[in-house]
């Protein structure tokens, strides 16, 4: 069977051009969201592993369960996914759309894992070192992680940049081993 990415790829692609189309790239960003919510719930995602439901059925819990929070157009997709057996990728669907929209926008997402809390200053701070590096406007997620000891590390996509004193303490094991 297909990778969840692959199956996704070519939903989040078109939901991307009709949205970039109509300049609707925020609303989309919406319903996507709320429609992964939807998926990521357990007894969704029951109903969606169900053979006895019909696509229609399960499409019809999607669009009631968000009713009033769907564009017609938010709705097709829905259909569309249920009728294909889809719906379980919505939230890989959804990343997927977000990647192209942040890339369209210039904006990088960064995730941040520190020793310590960072205040506001400190996370403008790295942001703006960030900005500077890539060229590209960053938002930057931050999770405090103790294990780390002291520093940070930051993940840009699959880029790794390891500052924490864990990481350099490990560094120093090997080079003492070696």
């Amino acid at each position: 069977m297909a990778e969840p990415s692959t199956i996704a790829r070519p939903y989040a692609e078109a939901v991307f051009k009709v949205a970039a189309e109509h300049g609707k790239l925020a609303e989309w960003s919406a319903a996507l969201a709320d429609l992964a919510g939807v998926a990521a719930n357990e007894r969704v995602k029951a109903a969606i592993a169900d053979p006895n439901l019909p696509p229609a059925k399960v499409a019809g819990l999607f669009i009631s369960i968000l009713a009033g929070r769907l564009s017609g157009d938010a709705e097709n997709l829905v259909r569309v996914l249920a009728e294909n057996g889809r719906l379980e990728v919505l939230t890989e669907i959804r990343t997927q759309y977000e990647a192209l929209k942040n890339q369209r926008e210039g904006v990088l997402d960064v995730e941040v894992f520190s020793a310590f809390e960072m205040d506001d200053a400190q996370l403008a701070d790295l942001a703006g070192r960030l900005e500077r590096k890539t060229g590209r406007k960053v938002r930057a997620r931050v999770t405090v992680d103790h294990s780390l000891i002291g520093g940070a590390r930051i993940e840009i996509g699959d880029k790794v940049i390891d500052g924490s004193a864990r990481a350099q303490l490990v560094a120093l094991e090997n080079a003492l081993k070696a």
